[in-house]
């Protein structure tokens, strides 16, 4: 026994990574791949179901509870940000060092990128048969919103552009109170069921104009495999 337990520790030792920054970029690509994969294959089974399988408000839990399990996946190694907008203002607080932005930005669109992967494998058959293989942006079959957040036809560039101001704020501000020792913050160990609570509201309340997507990494990742992946340039105008 005592045998076993010593080789075991040895391949601990090996596989453990101990440069604080790689881990804490592999934290932040972990929670976003968590996430970003709950959110998405709600995203995937509303669209490609017809409705059946679900509504918008299931996709609002989806991304709530998948925030919720990002933070519980890799909470205590980074943070669990998640979204290049929280790191950013972590950064303005003090509490990140501005250095490690880059490679927690770089970990968050890489998790939302592979999640966007792992969902257009699991849900291809669906997506083809839903589609007839022509991959739109546009149209009554259009399935490029699976993946990224687009903006309603009547919404202009400067509506969209105060929709995700307000969107962000209201985010950002609701988790710095959620967090606040000296105010009135969330129950210790309920953080992270507070804040998947927090991303289902805004997105019950500020879905409609294009998408809530209140997070550079959960939108960029997933528009940058859809341009790979067959929808073309057409994801980026």
């Amino acid at each position: 026994m005592k045998t076993y337990k010593k080789i075991l520790s040895k391949i601990h030792r090996v596989i453990s990574i101990r440069n604080q920054w790689v881990r804490e970029g592999l934290a932040e690509l972990l929670a976003t791949f968590v996430m970003m994969m709950f959110g998405l294959a709600s995203c995937a089974q509303v669209v490609l179901g017809k409705h059946q399988f679900g509504q918008y408000l299931s996709i609002n839990l989806s991304f709530g509870i998948g925030v919720t399990m990002g933070m519980h996946v890799a909470g205590g190694v980074s943070g669990a940000h998640m979204n290049c907008a929280v790191s950013l203002t972590n950064c303005v607080l003090g509490n990140l060092q501005w250095k490690k932005l880059p490679i927690y930005v770089l970990g968050q669109i890489l998790g939302a990128f592979l999640a966007a992967v792992v969902v257009y494998c699991l849900y291809a058959e669906a997506l083809y048969t839903y589609s007839g293989g022509n991959l739109t942006v546009t149209g009554p079959l259009e399935t490029a919103s699976i993946f990224a957040t687009y903006p309603q036809p009547y919404l202009s560039i400067g509506g969209g552009f105060l929709d995700q101001v307000i969107g962000t704020g209201a985010l950002l501000l609701c988790i710095l109170a959620i967090i606040d020792r000296k105010n009135s913050p969330a129950l210790k160990g309920t953080e992270a069921l507070v804040v998947g609570l927090l991303v289902t509201v805004i997105g019950m309340s500020m879905g409609m104009n294009s998408g809530y997507a209140i997070n550079p990494a959960r939108d960029f990742g997933p528009r940058i495999f859809t341009a790979i992946a067959g929808w073309g340039i057409e994801v980026f105008r």
